[in-house]
């Protein structure tokens, strides 16, 4: 086994693909960097933090993009989001197989704050726009870093998500919680409370992700070849499935009881989604989890 989460973007790449088979556009030669790292004199990299290309998935034709988490974590500007715009609006020219994209992002990279925010606009539009084409976007989430920020919306806006225990993803980080709300909210040094709360298996419970699998990147590479042959275009009932499935997880834990000093609220709506013995989920490997569980809320 082969952890996902130690692996970076071209690893990750190497491991999940056909052997041999990515073909990298504007790769590290081109020496396409940020003018406002630069400009600030912020060391760059000259991928900007992701590689995207052409590759092959269990014999057929996909684009993909990985972040890599150790640049800026990865965090995204304006050649950081060009890039992804870049690949998906190429894939609506040259119809692939799918999208995948490998994110490990911390959101908008706040160097680049107003250039990285309409980048994040951009990629979540391409990503609409391949998925009313009838190309899945398929989205692997397993990084140290997670997916937060913009980035956890863009996941979001996919047709698939897969995520690792390892994985996190949320729309504000840890750090920008507590820096908002104070630590008494939410305390970022605590790992158990940040990994019930955003981590993979929360996601898995409540409907956020569509495939929990271990942290190996075997794994990830076959729950993506098992996503290939399920687009979600999308539609009006599409849009009123997943309100309801909001609106249920709103309705499994009263707003009443929130905060009210008894058990955890993730623990709380793990019980109310049918998951026996919730308590000891953060104990569970990921078979036992599936096991365990008897009810999505819908």
């Amino acid at each position: 086994m082969i952890s996902y989460a130690e692996c970076s973007a071209r690893e990750r790449l190497a491991q999940v693909l056909d052997a041999g088979s990515f073909h990298e556009w504007l790769p590290p030669a081109e020496r396409l960097t940020s003018p406002h790292l630069a400009q600030l004199g912020v060391p760059s990299a000259f991928d900007d933090g992701v590689a995207i290309g052409r590759a092959q998935l269990d014999g057929r034709t996909v684009f993909v993009a990985a972040q890599e988490g150790e640049f800026m974590g990865g965090g995204v500007g304006e050649v950081h989001g060009a890039k992804l715009v870049g690949l998906l609006q190429r894939a609506l020219r040259d119809k692939p197989s799918a999208v995948l994209l490998l994110a490990e992002s911390g959101g908008v990279r706040l160097h680049e704050a107003n250039a990285g925010l309409i980048a994040v606009s951009e990629v979540m539009r391409a990503v609409l726009d391949v998925r009313a084409a009838g190309i899945p976007v398929i989205v692997l989430i397993g990084g140290a870093n997670g997916c937060f920020g913009g980035m956890g919306i863009v996941a979001r806006c996919a047709d698939h998500i897969v995520m690792s225990d390892m994985g996190r993803l949320a729309m504000s980080g840890p750090e920008v919680i507590e820096a908002s709300h104070g630590v008494d909210e939410y305390d970022a040094r605590d790992r158990a409370l940040v990994w019930r709360t955003s981590g993979g298996k929360h996601r898995w419970i409540s409907g956020d992700c569509d495939a929990l699998v271990e942290d190996d990147v075997a794994a990830f590479r076959a729950a993506a070849i098992s996503a290939l042959a399920q687009p979600r275009p999308v539609t009006l009932a599409a849009l009123r499935a997943e309100h309801a499935l909001l609106a249920a997880r709103l309705d499994a834990v009263p707003e009443a009881t929130w905060n009210d000093g008894g058990e955890d609220d993730a623990v709380r709506l793990w019980q109310r989604l049918g998951v026996a013995d919730a308590a000891q989920v953060p104990a569970l490997d990921v078979a036992a989890l599936q096991q365990r569980f008897t009810a999505r809320g819908t």
